[in-house]
């Protein structure tokens, strides 16, 4: 298995050459700009972890195939063992790790995130869906459209993903467990 992230987008456009289908294709069908899903496959820019979804949705493939390399496995349960989850870096201080990406089919996203406030936040983004976010560890801050809330160890809160959204860190390091449900 190959988590590394830079070879994300090498996956993306050999899937969809083998497929036969074309980048402009993609890009409408993943309600994407042509020139911004240009940059994704070329890894000129990153690519958010939503939009990523949308893209392995328009190839037929599971997310986890876009991450790893590797098809997803289990069909009944899947174990993530204590820090065995496929690791993936988007940018510098924001990293999640899937707990779920061995299995097939899934519904929903569980991601472990972690945030460091002493790196650049990062953009808003939305998706189709709702969202859950737990703090395990740390404050984060939460918008949810023009609304802010801080989390501490414990809390949670439950959104409407279609919302622009994004989370950082507040005071040092964070981590929390977020569920997608696209």
């Amino acid at each position: 298995m190959d988590e590394n992230p830079a070879r994300i987008p090498g996956r993306i456009k050999e899937l969809r050459e083998i497929l036969e289908i074309s980048s402009m294709d993609i890009a409408r069908d993943a309600g994407i700009p042509f020139e911004t899903y240009m940059k994704y496959e070329s890894g000129d820019l990153d690519i958010p972890i939503s939009v990523l979804y949308r893209i392995a949705n328009r190839l037929g493939a599971d997310v986890t195939v876009l991450i790893t390399g590797e098809e997803a496995r289990m069909l009944h349960a899947a174990v993530c063992r204590k820090g065995k989850g496929v690791r993936v870096e988007r940018y510098p201080g924001y990293e999640f790790s899937s707990l779920a990406y061995n299995f097939r089919g899934r519904a929903m996203e569980p991601l472990l995130v972690f945030l460091d406030s002493s790196m650049p936040q990062a953009e808003m983004v939305s998706h189709s869906g709702q969202e859950f976010n737990y703090v395990i560890e740390g404050r984060i801050r939460v918008m949810v459209g023009k609304a802010a809330y801080l989390l501490s160890e414990g809390d949670s809160i439950y959104f409407d993903a279609r919302l622009p959204h994004g989370q950082s860190a507040v005071d040092g390091p964070a981590q929390f467990i977020t569920i997608i449900q696209e």
